[in-house]
């Protein structure tokens, strides 16, 4: 693991019990059925990258075969908890999304909620999604992204490196010029909160 890898991961093992009441907040809002709304397209054999504290796992359905990973072992640690509060069964792993320990063409369907704002190296980590997807699969995102507003996208950049050092994510990823670099074809872009929250559905 890289250098800037290790110190994000050691960043999220800090605050991951903060996790719990900032996602408690966000999920008052539309954040809940905005992540609903993903996890019903699902199908198949499903990996869910960054599954953090588990946010997510009330919403899989029964239906699919999911494992889920994540690089930091305390957000496991509470994700493990959700998924035997919610009875669902899920193969929980420690993996980096940089360097994914799956087989070529393991999923039919690749879900991340809020994830590539905080891989270090995101394209790296897109190319390993599509490495790892089914020819006929389908990568599912729900992300927040650079602003393509002037004055919006301005302020996100200069408020960038106050969120980096206080929780490690970027707030100004250009995760849809990313996904293009890492040839992975974006077929459906939905904007849910101004054009910073996006609700992608993407094929390789």
């Amino acid at each position: 693991m890289s250098n800037t890898s290790d110190s994000t991961r050691k960043r999220y093992n800090r605050i991951a019990r903060f996790f719990k009441i900032t996602e408690s907040l966000m999920e008052k809002g539309k954040m809940s059925l905005w992540r609903k709304a993903v996890w019903n397209e699902a199908n198949g054999k499903v990996l869910e990258v960054g599954v953090g504290t588990g946010k997510n796992i009330q919403y899989y359905p029964e239906s699919v075969e999911v494992s889920a990973i994540d690089f930091s072992e305390k957000m496991l640690e509470f994700a493990r908890e959700k998924a035997s509060i919610y009875g669902k069964k899920v193969d929980l792993r420690l993996m980096d999304v940089q360097a994914l320990d799956f087989a070529d063409e393991t999923f039919d369907t690749i879900i991340t909620t809020c994830v590539f704002c905080s891989v270090p190296d995101p394209i790296k980590g897109l190319k390993e999604l599509k490495r790892v997807c089914k020819k006929d699969g389908q990568i599912i995102m729900l992300e927040h992204v650079r602003s393509k507003k002037p004055l919006v996208g301005i302020i996100m950049d200069l408020l960038n490196p106050i969120v980096v050092r206080i929780v490690g994510a970027n707030i100004n990823r250009n995760t849809i010029e990313n996904l293009k670099q890492s040839n992975i074809n974006v077929k459906i872009e939905k904007d849910l909160m101004l054009d910073i929250v996006k609700h992608l559905k993407c094929s390789i």
